[in-house]
Parts: structure tokens; C-alpha cells; sequence
């Protein structure tokens, strides 16, 4: 059974590519991860989020191109990113895991990710590698093909 935020990533995702939307792409990034309050089913709570959104910033960006993330740090507790899919040829030590393969952001704190597509291409997603923060860190990377030269 697919879940409900696959399916809205997918849904979306197909719409724009259906439409010729063609996104915005800015290949540098600014998350600020922050707690920040949500209302859903009646319910009011506080958790940690980026750029104050739930689910966090789409990733817009084209196979071959170098996105770059500064990550900012400004909540109450050591953060990572993992950018499930993309594959880390050039940067492995950054891959978010914590202790494994990076370590953590502490607060108030910064990191730069950088991550270079080589051959991805579709709907991949990005989410936090912290503690119970993956639950609210977390948001899609759309790979578009290289665009073509006319």
C-alpha cells in the first residue's frame, strides 16, 4: 500500500511534469531547521521542521547539476540530512548518518551539503537521520533530465 505522502509526491510531481511546468531551479539551497507549531486533526504541536514547513522544501533540479544546502541549525538538538537516492561520489564522509557517516549539526551550528546528480533522474527525497526528527524533517528532491540544447 502506498502512503499518503508518496502519493501526494507523486501525484504532484506527475502534474508538473504532465503541465511542462518548468520549476525554479535554485541550485542553492537554505534550510533552517527550527521548531515551529502545526495544526492537524484539531491537534496544535510543536516539532522541528525546515523553513517552518511540513513537509520541508521541494529540491528542484536537473541530472548533472551541483545543489548546494546550507543547513542552519537552529533548533535544540543535533540534526542531520540524508539525501535518500542520490548517490555521494564526491562528498561520502556527508551522507547524514549520524556518527556513521557524519556528525551531527549541533545547535546553532551550520553545514554546507554539497551534492552533485551524476545519474539520478525522478522523485527522490530527503530526510532528517536524528532521533525522532525524521518524522518532521523531511521533503522530496525532484531530479528533471538535462535540459536540451536548442
Amino acid at each position: 500500500m502506498i502512503s499518503a505522502m508518496k502519493f501526494i509526491l507523486l501525484f504532484f510531481s506527475g502534474i508538473v511534469l504532465h503541465l511542462g511546468i518548468t520549476p525554479v531551479q535554485a541550485l542553492l539551497h537554505r534550510f533552517e531547521v527550527r521548531s515551529s507549531s502545526h495544526t492537524w486533526l484539531c491537534t496544535t504541536k510543536s516539532m522541528l521542521t525546515v523553513n517552518g514547513r511540513f513537509p520541508g522544501p521541494t529540491i528542484y533540479a536537473r541530472r548533472g547539476d551541483l545543489v548546494t544546502v546550507d543547513i542552519i541549525n537552529l533548533s535544540d538538538q543535533n540534526i542531520t540530512i540524508h539525501w535518500h537516492g542520490v548517490k555521494m561520489p564526491r562528498y561520502p564522509w556527508s551522507d547524514g548518518t549520524n556518527y556513521v557517516t557524519q556528525c551531527p549539526i549541533q545547535p546553532g551550528k551550520n553545514f554546507t551539503q554539497r551534492m552533485i546528480l551524476s545519474d539520478e533522474e525522478g522523485t527522490l527525497w530527503w530526510h532528517a537521520h536524528s532521533d525522532w526528527s525524521r518524522n518532521s524533517v523531511h521533503g522530496a528532491i525532484v531530479i528533471l533530465p538535462p535540459a536540451r540544447e536548442t
